[in-house]
């Protein structure tokens, strides 16, 4: 159709194809960021090296655990191991109803609770930064704590050792805190630390081996294998790298940063078959006028910013109305996460900044090719 308002369903066509576009990308960035702000997230030990093994037979519950832990350690390859009722990964217990000197009385937090044996803490790599560790040198350690600092801030306590923590009905006995270690991520990465405790003696689920970092992980893992193989020769050897476990904690994230990423390409190809259809129609449109200008002077430089700068404008109102679009899916999105990444304002403009490039690149072989042409030619074109 010809005439003053012809062009405007094509224009709106691409406003809307490039608004799209445009919030794939700064959704697709936004996504990526917090990813890679969970993972940056201090998590409070070495996972690096370090495997766990359920006790899931009757072999590996009742075994003997100072001769497991000693042939492991004369392999060579071990560094150290650990009985828990909890993988590094995850939390399998949990308690309330805990009281301790100055508790609020309305105030009962839910502690996570791990029970360990004395080497868990070297085992893991926790930081203890007041207090000391679980000892064997020490028989009353079966009735001490060790907590993290989230407890310890819940607790009230500038400096908890030597306090004591018992049961709001007293039907458990006080038990003495001797350490206070780093926070330490079990749970979801995006969510607040919470209060941990740690005690010996009690049921264990768990072994976690730390590999030495010196010898090759397969190397290792067969020599480890081998001595699990002796204490429960019937049942396959299963074990878990925390380092992968914890990767799995991103599953999520990072199955919704790959199908934003495809979606955003999709769309920004479509956006671009469109464009490229279209500055090829308006270079048609306009060949004889091209020619007029070429013959008064025009160089190509001139040429294609006249054909270009039309789409320019289009593609700028499209991020005007993509930011504030991306901003509010985004911002409801991000509200699920307590531990989350701020939305900045550079990745409005690197959207912006991206889009543009893509119509210059895509209007430009249009526009340049217009130019191009021989004068005589576009004159003759009716």
């Amino acid at each position: 159709k010809v005439g003053r308002f012809a062009s405007i369903p094509r224009k709106v066509l691409v406003v809307l194809q490039f608004t799209v576009s445009v919030t794939l990308i700064i959704g697709t960035i936004i996504v990526y960021q917090q990813i890679q702000f969970a993972k940056n997230r201090p998590i409070g030990y070495d996972r690096n090296g370090l495997i766990y093994i359920n006790m899931n037979t009757p072999e590996l519950q009742n075994a003997n655990y100072e001769t497991l832990r000693n042939q492991l350690l004369n392999t060579g390859v071990v560094e150290n191991i650990c009985k828990s009722t909890s993988p590094v990964t995850n939390n399998f217990s949990n308690t309330s109803g805990l009281d301790w000197e100055g508790k609020d009385p309305g105030n009962s937090p839910i502690f996570n609770r791990n029970i360990v044996t004395e080497d868990y803490v070297n085992t893991v790599g926790l930081q203890i930064v007041k207090g000391r560790d679980f000892s064997r040198d020490f028989k009353t350690d079966t009735a001490a704590l060790i907590i993290n600092e989230a407890a310890a801030k819940v607790m009230g306590f500038n400096n908890p050792i030597g306090k004591y923590i018992g049961s709001e009905d007293q039907s458990q006995p006080k038990m003495q805190i001797i350490g206070v270690v780093k926070n330490m991520i079990t749970e979801s990465p995006y969510n607040p630390i919470r209060p941990a405790f740690y005690s010996l003696n009690g049921w264990y689920n768990i072994y976690t081996v730390r590999l030495k970092n010196t010898v090759n992980a397969s190397e290792a893992i067969e020599k480890v294998e081998s001595v699990f193989k002796k204490i429960n020769p019937g049942s396959p050897f299963e074990f878990n790298f925390v380092d992968e476990e914890y990767g799995k904690k991103f599953a999520s994230e990072e199955r919704i940063s790959k199908l934003a990423t495809f979606f955003a390409i999709l769309a920004i190809f479509i956006s671009c078959l469109g464009l490229f259809g279209m500055a090829s129609f308006v270079a048609e449109q306009r060949t004889k006028e091209i020619g007029v200008r070429k013959v008064l002077g025009a160089t190509v430089a001139n040429i294609w910013q006249l054909l270009s700068k039309d789409f320019v404008v289009l593609i700028i109102i499209s991020c005007l109305i993509a930011s504030p679009i991306a901003w509010y899916l985004m911002s409801g999105w991000l509200q699920k996460y307590t531990y989350r990444t701020d939305i900045s304002w550079w990745i409005f403009l690197a959207a912006g900044a991206g889009a543009l490039v893509i119509t210059f690149l895509t209007v430009s072989y249009q526009s340049i090719k217009a130019a191009l042409m021989n004068s005589v030619k576009s004159l003759k074109t009716e």
